[in-house]
């Protein structure tokens, strides 16, 4: 018998321009994707922070420890340290900050830690805590170490939820912890910490313990680094009481990730991106605290319009393009930075002889505690 024409189905053509359903939600009406036609430059300029910013460090440890083996040696005369270095001191950048605010007076030592400080947070105010994924040189490290553990394992591994969010507590305990015990100083009393024998040498101790790290340090140190060949970001994601003070700092910022869902075509590429782990393919903006700004996820979304960077009040789908957050990124680094260094706030005033006098024995230098003389004066 004939089969009347108007029954008969005809296969059609897949749409290549569609795009894929929700990962776990087969039955979701798949969306045709506008292609984004405009190349995305955010990694490139990322890469090339991160890349600036570690070799200034680099250039900046390496001059220190010529300055620390001078004086080691017995050198009649020396310049004074490199002040960037106190980058590395944010408890002191910290103590330092709570003077400024409590007395209202520049802190005499170790003011560029503070500045620095200064400077992070403000990048994290405005622009998200885009210092952790863009500056930051043990972020750099440690995205790269999760780099090359997908590359030898094929795969970074995700923890579950029941672990994943207790250990992510971690870093904000450790916050919890230098702050409190930063809040029942006294003004005078962190004047008094700077101004002790650990004080003036604290960066010289810094470097020693990376010249003679220990056996138990140097376990620590190999198992943090091996943790991040499998976990992306281990130590940023668990550890850090800088970064968790920068993410508490971000969540005022007004800016973050938005995502259109008429533009979104559901293929959890960004979500996969996200080394924060972040549902970005879910949310209609990101809130958290983790968002590193790090772009990963704008840079991966295929479709136009879908995904971006944005201040509330902007038009719909208009963004703050890369070069903007790079832009603001040097500004407040170097604008803060040289008010410092030109206003005569950025070194601590030592006189020679006490640097030749502790620097040779940075080691034996005493934590001073509160009820020491010296805290008390």
């Amino acid at each position: 018998m004939a089969i009347p024409t108007e029954l008969v189905r005809v296969p059609m053509e897949p749409d290549r321009n569609a795009g894929a359903a929700a990962p776990g939600n087969p039955t979701k009406s798949k969306k045709k994707l506008v292609r984004r036609t405009e190349r995305d430059y955010s990694q490139v300029l990322r890469r090339s922070y991160q890349a600036a910013f570690l070799l200034l460090n680099v250039w900046l440890g390496g001059l220190f420890f010529l300055w620390v083996r001078r004086i080691e040696s017995g050198a009649a005369t020396f310049s004074a340290p490199p002040a960037g270095v106190e980058g590395w001191l944010p408890i002191a950048g910290l103590m330092n900050l709570k003077y400024l605010l409590v007395s209202g007076r520049v802190p005499a030592m170790h003011p560029a830690a503070m500045f620095l400080l200064i400077t992070f947070l403000a990048m994290a105010f405005l622009l998200r805590k885009a210092f952790c994924s863009w500056l930051c040189p043990v972020g750099t490290v440690s995205e790269y170490l999760g780099r090359l553990g997908k590359w030898f394992f094929g795969r970074n591994f995700v923890l579950r939820k029941w672990m994943d969010i207790p250990l992510r507590g971690l870093k904000y305990l450790l916050l919890g912890f230098f702050a409190w015990a930063i809040s029942t100083m006294s003004a005078e009393a962190i004047a008094a910490f700077m101004r002790s024998d650990y004080g003036v040498v604290a960066a010289v101790k810094m470097l020693n313990f990376f010249r003679y790290l220990g056996g138990t340090a140097a376990i620590v140190v190999g198992c943090l680094a091996v943790a991040s060949l499998f976990v992306k970001n281990f130590w940023c994601r668990y550890l850090c009481p800088y970064g968790a003070l920068l993410g508490l700092a971000s969540l005022l910022s007004p800016l973050r990730i938005r995502r259109e869902a008429e533009a979104c075509i559901d293929c959890g590429k960004c979500a996969k991106a996200c080394p924060s782990s972040l549902a970005v393919d879910k949310l209609a903006s990101i809130k958290s605290a983790e968002c590193t700004g790090c772009l990963e996820c704008v840079a991966v979304c295929p479709a136009e319009g879908a995904l971006r960077m944005s201040l509330p009040k902007m038009a719909r789908r208009k963004r703050v393009p890369a070069w903007a957050m790079a832009a603001g990124l040097a500004v407040l680094f170097l604008g803060i930075a040289g008010y410092a260094k030109t206003a005569g706030v950025w070194t601590s005033p030592v006189a020679p002889e006490t640097y030749r006098r502790l620097v040779p024995r940075a080691s034996e230098a005493r934590h001073p505690m509160p009820g020491d003389a010296e805290l008390s004066r």
